[in-house]
């Protein structure tokens, strides 16, 4: 698919998504995503959003320590001048780990992003609100950012009829949806949240021998002892739903199903998530484009495999660029990262 000329483009999204834990030393997807800024930085202004990019501190009393810090930080300064703009968006393990403590989680890891990230790095939707939050980029883009863990957590939550959010409500949070995204006028609409539609990662229901043999590398990727038989235990319990996290979750399920009623007829045009470790690209009825984009962190990654409706599906690190020209579809690039910090296009689409 061909390039479009830098000189026609006049707003470029980067999509990256679980990039909450890089190496202090050098991470090779971040290395490589600010060289893609250097290089192609359009005329006009572009934008960068997150998923779970600044992990918090749960139970520290304060947001933004350690990596997650110096994460925040960084981004702050690399933001500055060229009318670049970093918005973070809420998932999982900023509301610490979808524990109890989360939405004093969240509060917090907000006021640290505030303070150090130089005015260009904004978490929304803020408060620990659902959202949506709408963004307009340039003249051609409209953003609407979501904090799905909102509609995912079990703990104390804003909620109707005490909190100070603009939607605390599901149906309120579906009607604003519905109204941001028909409402754009010519605008291509981005919708970007933590938690995806559909996926053929492990979040999705789709696992592995690996899982199946070695599955204490879901809690820690070193741990590779053999557990054959208990093993498969491991990948029935999460596809029966004990996880609000996964798929199968009576929670998710109400999330997916909200969500396609707030797009129905007006599907925003590109649907962009994290979460899940992979990169992928799949269209289902309901919205026409779906992009995971959670390869965040080189080596950090999960199952890909192919489901009803994929596109693109694999195994790796690596981030998206969406470039919208003057006039005309956008296109979608994803972009794999190895060791190095190289990045090689790997797979492209028209978005419209």
């Amino acid at each position: 698919m061909p390039v479009l000329p830098p000189e026609e483009v006049e707003t470029s999204l980067y999509l990256i998504g679980d990039a909450g834990d890089p190496d202090p030393h050098g991470e090779p997807v971040l290395e490589a995503l600010g060289r893609d800024l250097a290089s192609s930085r359009p005329s006009g202004w572009w934008s960068s959003w997150a998923t779970t990019c600044i992990p918090g501190a749960p139970g520290s009393g304060r947001a933004g320590s350690g990596r997650g810090g110096a994460a925040a930080g960084r981004a702050g300064e690399d933001g500055q001048g060229g009318g670049s703009d970093r918005l973070l968006v809420p998932g999982n393990h900023d509301w610490a780990r979808y524990g109890n403590g989360g939405w004093e989680s969240i509060r917090r890891q907000e006021a640290f992003i505030d303070s150090a990230g130089g005015g260009v790095v904004r978490l929304r939707p803020g408060g620990g609100c659902p959202g949506p939050s709408v963004v307009d980029l340039g003249r051609r883009v409209r953003l609407v950012l979501l904090d799905t863990q909102w509609w995912l957590h079990g703990g104390p939550k804003p909620t109707d009829p005490s909190s100070d959010c603009p939607e605390d409500a599901e149906s309120e949070v579906v009607d604003s949806l519905h109204a941001a995204v028909a409402g754009a006028g010519e605008r291509l609409v981005v919708v970007a949240a933590h938690h995806p539609l559909a996926s053929g990662g492990v979040h999705g229901g789709h696992f592995g021998w690996k899982d199946h043999v070695f599955p204490l590398r879901n809690v820690a990727p070193w741990l590779w002892l053999p557990l054959p038989l208990v093993g498969s235990l491991y990948p029935v319990i999460r596809s029966r739903g004990i996880s609000s996290q996964d798929m199968s979750s009576r929670a998710y399920r109400r999330l997916v199903r909200a969500f396609r009623r707030a797009f129905a007829g007006a599907p925003p045009g590109l649907y962009a998530a994290g979460h899940e470790h992979n990169l992928e690209v799949i269209t289902r009825a309901g919205v026409p484009l779906e992009l995971v984009s959670g390869g965040g962190i080189y080596g950090h990654s999960g199952r890909a495999a192919r489901i009803r409706g994929s596109l693109f599906a694999r195994k790796a690190s690596g981030f998206a660029r969406l470039d919208v020209p003057r006039s005309g579809p956008a296109r979608l690039a994803v972009l794999e990262v190895d060791r190095a910090g190289h990045s090689h296009e790997v797979f492209s689409t028209w978005v419209e």
